[in-house]
Order: structure tokens, then sequence, then C-alpha cells
């Protein structure tokens, strides 16, 4: 259940692969941070900017080109630090003082808003996801009624799966769903409903997942 502290939190549909961008902030302190900043880095600091923020932090849930494209034009407008999973760190090619490599479980603090980090592999070995309050922006790990692909170079369906049963799962039915691509009818989804509907959180064996991905 949220425990009510106030954050903000805007999705933007950018680029041509309908992925989902996210800014976290903190409507005290108007310190922000931008998630998976691939496209349109113009219209993410205007949107920034316009709703009175200024930028802090950069998360990243994977490398993939469509995740992290734009960061090389987001970084020579704005000096500031990004956290990703340290096992796809050196793929983003910063210089290290830019480089917040994760291990997975830590608190971040955006402002006061602390976004916890969920290492989450399988569509990536870096995949993480991140949860605010009920929030969860959950990368290309898991989708609205689908989840990452795990036939790509780095994928693992079984990381995957027990990704998807250890640790999304287990979260709380109440926690809203927010992914990386607008692949469905509506853009967000309460996990509840994921639990009940999505074939890929329904699988009760790794044999069964492993069908249902087409690795079996």
């Amino acid at each position: 259940m949220s425990t009510g502290f106030p954050f903000h939190l805007k999705q933007l549909e950018l680029g041509p692969m309908q992925n989902f961008v996210y800014l976290i902030g903190d409507p005290a302190s108007h310190e922000a941070a931008v998630v998976d900043p691939g496209w349109e880095i113009p219209r993410i600091l205007k949107v920034v900017d316009e709703e009175g923020y200024r930028l802090t932090k950069v998360f990243i849930t994977h490398t993939h080109f469509d995740h992290c494209m734009g960061l090389g034009e987001l970084l020579k407008a704005v000096d500031v630090p990004v956290y990703v999973h340290q096992t796809e760190a050196a793929q983003l090619g910063l210089e290290p003082s830019v480089l917040k490599p994760l291990r997975g479980g830590e608190t971040i603090s955006v402002g006061q808003v602390p976004v916890r980090c969920l290492h989450t592999p399988g569509h990536t070995p870096g995949s993480q996801c991140l949860l605010i309050d009920d929030h969860l922006l959950s990368g290309d790990t898991l989708f609205i009624r689908g989840c990452g692909r795990c036939d790509l170079p780095g994928g693992d369906p079984e990381s995957l799966y027990q990704s998807l049963n250890q640790k999304l799962k287990l979260l709380d039915d109440h926690t809203t769903l927010y992914p990386g691509h607008n692949y469905a009818e509506v853009p967000t989804s309460a996990l509840r409903e994921e639990k009940q509907r999505n074939p890929f959180l329904r699988c009760h064996t790794l044999e069964e997942f492993l069908r249902l991905v087409g690795f079996r």
C-alpha cells in the first residue's frame, strides 16, 4: 500500500519504438531524475523545465540502445550521474566519474524521494526495475500482459523466470506497473491484474515458462 509521501511521476512516450521515458521528481526540492533517456532529449529537457524541476540523476533500466541512446546528448546539457547495474555499466562507454554502478537492492534518493533499485536479470544481465512507493518502473522485464524477450544476446529465460517470480510477483498487489514500452491498450496496470491475467506471471513451473517463451 502507498505510504503517502509526495512525488512526481511523468510518463512520456518517445521515439519510433514506443518507448516510455519517465521523470521522477521531488515536489519539495524540485530535483528530478530521468529514466531511460533513449530518444528526443530536447523534449525531455523542455518538460523538466516546464514543470519546474532540475535534473540531478539518470537511471538506466538496461543498456539496449533504445533505452540509453540519448545519454551522450543529455550529458552535454546537464552534468549528472548515471545509475546503472554494474554488469552493464561498461557498455555505456561513459567516464568513470559519471557512472554510478549498482549491485541491486540500493535505495537512491531523488531529493527526498526514495527509489529502490531491484536487479531483475533475464531480458539482459543487468536489467533493473525501479520501485517508488507502490509504483514499479519495470523497463523491459515486465510488460502489461507480457514480459521482456530473452532470446537476444545476454538474455536468459531461467533468470527472467526467477526475476518475475522471486522479486516482482512478491510485490504488493496494489503496486502500479509502468512498463518500458507502450505495447498494450493502456499505459499502466495494477500488478494485481497482471498476477491474474499476465500469462508469464501465471506460470507455476520453470518448464511451463520456458515453453511459453519458446525455449522448449
